[in-house]
């Protein structure tokens, strides 16, 4: 694939758009004899399964078919969270009480909890296909959870992270499947609203996802082959798939928030995040991924000792727990359901793993409220 597609326009041409950059300066690699090697093969699961790092005593690796025949290159691709140099689109934070803490349980799972029993999209895995768009799926995937879960059930439609994806970028800067920023969606949520659109081939809704999931230089019996190069689709500005009015098919929601304020105010950030999840539905966050995480089976992930950083990924996180004395968040990323634990993963909670809890470096988890 020509170096994917010249390590995808030289990594986004190391400065994306002026203001947004690569994440180099916090140690993303970016060298090319490096990234042409295999994201992840039988001789990196052996390391991992042989290692004594204790990093990797909590978790389980494996051969996940989504990376099959991948190089870091072609991985790194779909890590599409730019870094904000100059914080421009950092949202303000929320402030949370002691007693909101306080109340919050030990254990929590959206996907069981009485209060989402009638909303669907808290059980799904979406798939991001070929394109550097988490930083579009893990906003519109909570920000659907949250609009169901508000609505007691009553509004399942799902988001379009399509209209996110092509159209965000014309207003705030953002680059479609070349990467974004999770905040600005937040933004572009309540002053453009964003219409409904569900999954590819889900011609149900306004405008669905138009890039087909697809398998990386191996025969899959489930996907096509992915194409070599992945433009970013056009913002069609109409309803393509149930011929609605786009004006009438947008959703709204209020001013979006940081869960977290930088200087943690009442509370660490986590548990501000535990806070905010267990009172409103899943929250958007983003951490960074290391070529270890690619190989993720189950168990709560850390990385590994001198695993090397590949980029900066968005995902939606909706519930914490425990498990063998290890406190995780647990997260539904956008990989499809053959990737990880059937699309899902836990994290290493409370330690600012992966820079995940890091309201300086990412602008916080963030948040916000449906307008139903």
């Amino acid at each position: 694939m020509k170096l994917s597609v010249l390590l995808c326009c030289s990594l986004l041409l190391a400065v994306a758009a002026g203001e947004l950059a690569n994440w180099e300066s916090h140690g993303e690699i970016i060298d090319l004899e490096r990234l042409n090697k295999p994201a992840i093969d039988e001789n990196l699961i052996r390391e991992l399964q042989s290692s004594n790092d204790l990093a990797a005593a909590t978790w389980t690796s494996g051969l996940n078919e989504r990376f099959e025949g991948m190089n870091l290159a072609d991985a790194k691709v779909l890590l599409g969270v730019l870094q904000d140099k100059f914080g421009k689109s950092s949202l303000p934070p929320r402030a949370y009480t002691q007693e909101e803490i306080k109340n919050v349980p030990q254990e929590f799972d959206w996907r069981t909890d009485a209060r989402g029993k009638d909303c669907p999209s808290l059980r799904e895995i979406r798939d991001q296909a070929n394109c550097g768009s988490c930083w579009a799926f893990g906003s519109v995937e909570a920000m659907t959870d949250r609009r169901c879960i508000a609505s007691k059930g009553e509004k399942k439609e799902h988001l379009s992270a399509q209209d996110v994806t092509s159209c965000c970028g014309l207003l705030h800067g953002d680059m479609g499947c070349n990467g974004g920023i999770p905040s600005s969606v937040y933004g572009y949520y309540a002053s453009n609203g964003i219409v409904t659109g569900g999954n590819y081939n889900d011609t149900s809704m306004c405008y669905s996802y138009q890039l087909a999931p697809c398998a990386h230089h191996v025969n899959s019996t489930k996907f096509p082959p992915c194409p070599q190069e992945v433009p970013t689709p056009k913002c069609a500005k109409s309803c393509v798939d149930d011929h609605a009015s786009w004006s009438s098919s947008k959703r709204f929601g209020t001013a979006g928030y940081s869960v977290c304020k930088q200087s943690g105010g009442n509370g660490t950030c986590a548990q501000q995040m535990a806070a905010e999840i267990f009172a409103n539905g899943p929250i958007t966050g983003m951490f960074f991924v290391h070529q270890d995480f690619l190989a993720y089976k189950s168990g709560v992930y850390a990385h590994t000792k001198n695993s090397p950083m590949l980029g900066g990924h968005a995902i939606k996180i909706m519930g914490f727990g425990t498990e063998n004395g290890t406190p995780y968040w647990l997260v539904a990323n956008s990989w499809n359901n053959l990737w990880g634990d059937h699309g899902y993963f836990k994290i290493k909670r409370g330690t600012n793993e992966c820079q995940i809890e890091d309201a300086i470096i990412n602008g916080g988890p963030v948040a916000g409220m449906p307008k139903l």
